[in-house]
């Protein structure tokens, strides 16, 4: 965690009536930080945004920027900016009034405002003739640009995102995540960003929180989380992912049609599964091997090729076990497997690159 955070979460809870969306948050964010809050809806992001923007208050706890606390603060006083997901623009405004409205509320002379005005176009991308062009005149990409210019006109401390790519078509969408991750490095603000994309928090942020049912499930940055999940739920979150229910006896690993041969590497995975009294076994489909004949690895299992996908760069293999689990395999085209559907197949894969889930519910470890 960091030491001197610019913003602290301390047992943040909400409750609607009878239903809790918070369950005592407490958060850490660095100054400077894309940091990331991702979940599937219900999982209580959005209701954290608008807490820490000042829509709604909170039923218990605290919410600090630095050393003053701001839950007890109007919105409209506190030293942060929202991008909302639908850029809440003026249409009937040019761009450069859009840009100059929060500079025109805190009654800043029209040529400084139009010279901010100026400085953000070009920080964002955007030509000087576009201060006089009318928003709905806009493409949906400049709309967006346009809105991030407006939210950073007044130099806020801190920039809060609720999911404004999410209506954008896929290629713009991508491009303006690159654009984000370019703007917070120009401008060293702290963005916090709200979304649903997992790829897009992965793209873009320096530490990811990932959300369930009012609670931080994991908080690390995407290699972490991908690689080393502390749950089954992050794990599938986190894309295609194969999972074994196991046990260890003795150091032999057991799971339905799985065979471990041993080493030290599996062994220390025994000693792993024994000590969490019973776990789940991960492995990503990328990691996953098809076994020639003669060819050997820690972990192997059998079943039959049940379907072959082309996804454009990759092709994606699903695997029917022998007990009746779907495994995936992904493969990079140039290293696509010759088999066709119907085949039995041998996979495999080594022991560094599998990962033991604890099957005990997670208790806010904080990576």
């Amino acid at each position: 965690m960091p030491a001197n955070p610019i913003l602290r979460l301390k047992s943040v809870q909400k409750v609607f009536g009878r239903f809790t969306a918070l369950h005592d948050i407490d958060l850490d964010i660095e100054e400077g930080e894309f940091f990331t809050i991702v979940g599937p809806s219900g999982s209580g992001k959005s209701t954290i945004i608008r807490l820490l923007v000042g829509m709604d208050e909170l039923t218990s706890g605290e919410i600090w920027l630095r050393d003053k606390r701001i839950d007890q603060i109007p919105a409209n006083l506190r030293p942060t900016c929202m991008v909302f997901q639908s850029l809440a623009l003026f249409p009937h405004m040019s761009v450069g009034q859009n840009i100059e409205f929060p500079l025109k509320l805190r009654k800043i002379d029209p040529a400084k405002r139009k010279a901010r005005a100026i400085e953000l176009l070009e920080l964002l991308h955007l030509p000087e003739s576009y201060y006089d062009k009318r928003v709905t005149e806009c493409s949906g990409g400049e709309r967006q640009r346009i809105a991030l210019a407006r939210a950073l006109a007044f130099d806020p401390e801190i920039l809060f995102f609720d999911e404004p790519l999410s209506a954008l078509d896929y290629r713009l969408r991508k491009s303006l995540e690159k654009e984000l991750k370019d703007l917070h490095a120009r401008t060293g603000k702290t963005f916090v960003y709200i979304t649903h994309s997992l790829e897009e928090a992965m793209v873009m942020s320096d530490r990811i929180a990932i959300m369930k049912s009012g609670r931080f499930e994991q908080i690390s940055d995407a290699d972490e989380i991908y690689s080393r999940p502390v749950s089954r739920f992050v794990a599938e979150f986190m894309g295609e992912v194969n999972l074994f229910d196991v046990t260890a006896v003795d150091g032999q690993i057991k799971g339905t049609g799985l065979i471990a041969l041993p080493s030290n590497a599996t062994r220390t995975i025994a000693d792993q599964i024994t000590a969490a009294r019973g776990a789940t076994l991960m492995i990503r489909p990328e990691y996953v091997q098809f076994l020639d004949e003669g060819q050997a690895a820690d972990f192997e299992i059998s079943g039959r090729l049940n379907g072959i996908y082309a996804l454009g760069s990759r092709i994606h293999y699903e695997i029917k076990t022998e007990g009746g689990q779907i495994l995936t395999v992904e493969k990079l085209r140039e290293d696509r497997h010759d088999g066709s559907e119907g085949d039995t197949v041998r996979l495999g894969w080594n022991a560094d690159c599998a990962h033991v889930i604890e099957e005990a519910p997670f208790e806010g470890r904080i990576a």
